[in-house]
């Protein structure tokens, strides 16, 4: 393990942490001179570790632990979202806030990388507990968020309504509405148009261009998604709006399959109707392990992290995989994979298209001027169709994954900034 598995995280290979080390280790091969700068990539800038204690509505007080992380701010202000899970640890919390340093510089955003994360599982609480978890939590990390700082989002668990509390607890600690220092908000208070749906439209777009340098044919093409949230839900919509077959689905709540095509239109309600896929008419339900046996072109892991293992791995019948969630494939899997001749668009260029919305609601905000939908959709697909194109080159011109080209592109420019900026003091 490298020298970076810090002293309070002891990742394992296939772990959050140790799936981002190696995915460094791997890169370094490729940054010339910059490689001497390798060791700030291995290492957070800042972790916080917070206590949320808050009063229940049955007026016993619990208590909760709460992270935020600050990878690296060599490029900007820290950007990323927070997560709400009961199994949320510092470990995953460092690995995700690096993966969103990569991801910013891969689409060359003027961002760095952050994460958060409260380990509570908020099925299990009322809507003012939540609210209450939310706003102490927004005051304990108030120290070093700030709209020139840190930037929260929405993430696992996490929504508009959220944001909302976080703004609005932000802004009374600092005395002004600070609309900036978060993003994914309602659209009446500072939010973006299309910034729902821009994760998930940014996997279809990164996969319409996938398969085109494939040669695969989206009319037809078969597609199986695990996880139907907003980045699953939205990317299964614009496949089948493409003439996709989505044949299987999973989520939390089960797995379904129709060797015909699913309804996308009709799950999409099923699902907010009834909390899951499960009991989906014009369905099959199937055993949860099976999902990955299923015959198809396009697979959209995009639930979490480290769900395609190397036995995974070996059974995928899919020729192009995108990975909506962050970090789904372990290290040795991507190797399985890749020596299969199975293309992995990696989730730190794929699953871009949230934050780069999230970088247009950043910018609409500070100017208190909003774009149509229309103009969101336009320059997403363009930063992420041009974003692609520098990695499918660099890919080419190395001989390389296209997640090992990803890094190499992004870590470049992270490290640029470092050696250009210097050590303070």
């Amino acid at each position: 393990m490298s020298q970076a598995a810090l002293s309070y995280v002891h990742p394992t290979p296939d772990s959050p942490w140790g799936t981002y080390l190696s995915q460094v280790d791997r890169v370094a091969p490729y940054l010339g001179h910059l490689a001497r700068w390798i060791e700030t990539l291995k290492r957070p800038k800042r972790a916080l570790i917070v206590d949320i204690p808050i009063e229940l509505d049955n007026g016993s007080v619990a208590h909760f632990e709460g992270f935020r992380v600050q990878h690296n701010l060599s490029r900007g202000p820290g950007k990323g979202g927070v997560r709400y899970h009961p199994d949320v640890t510092l470990e995953e919390v460092m690995a995700l806030s690096a993966w969103m340093t990569v991801k910013t510089a891969a689409v060359n955003l003027p961002y760095g990388g952050a994460k958060g994360g409260i380990r509570i599982d908020p099925k299990q609480y009322s809507r003012k507990e939540i609210e209450r978890v939310t706003r102490r939590y927004t005051s304990e990390i108030g120290i070093i968020i700030g709209p020139q700082q840190d930037i929260p989002a929405p993430d696992v668990n996490t929504n508009g309504q959220i944001m909302a509390w976080m703004m609005d607890t932000y802004s009374m600690n600092v005395g002004g509405t600070a609309t900036g220092v978060v993003t994914g908000k309602p659209i009446h208070l500072g939010g973006s148009l299309g910034r729902v749906k821009s994760t998930g439209r940014g996997v279809f777009v990164t996969g319409r261009e996938a398969a085109r340098r494939l040669g695969m044919n989206l009319e037809g093409a078969r597609v199986a998604v695990q996880g139907f949230g907003n980045v699953g839900s939205a990317a299964a919509e614009l496949f089948a709006q493409s003439g996709s077959k989505v044949v299987a689905v999973q989520d939390h709540t089960g797995t379904i399959v129709n060797e015909q095509g699913l309804d996308v239109a009709a799950l999409t309600a099923w699902v907010k109707e009834n909390g899951g896929v499960a009991g989906f008419a014009g369905s099959e339900r199937m055993a949860d392990e099976e999902f990955w046996d299923v015959r198809c072109d396009i697979l959209v892991p995009a639930a979490l992290e480290g769900v395609v293992t190397a036995e995974r791995a070996q059974r995928i019948t899919a020729k192009l995989v995108l990975e909506g969630a962050n970090g789904p494939t372990v290290p040795s899997a991507d190797d399985i994979l890749a020596d299969r001749g199975v293309l992995v668009v990696p989730d730190v260029i794929c699953n871009a298209g949230g934050v780069t919305v999230s970088y247009f609601e950043w910018v609409q905000d500070f100017s208190s001027f909003f774009w149509t939908e229309e103009e969101i959709n336009v320059r997403l697909d363009k930063i992420m169709v041009d974003a692609l194109c520098k990695i499918w080159d660099t890919a080419d011109k190395h001989k390389i994954t296209l997640r090992t080209a990803t890094f190499a592109v992004a870590c470049e420019r992270i490290l640029t900034a470092r050696e250009e900026r210097g050590l303070y003091p």
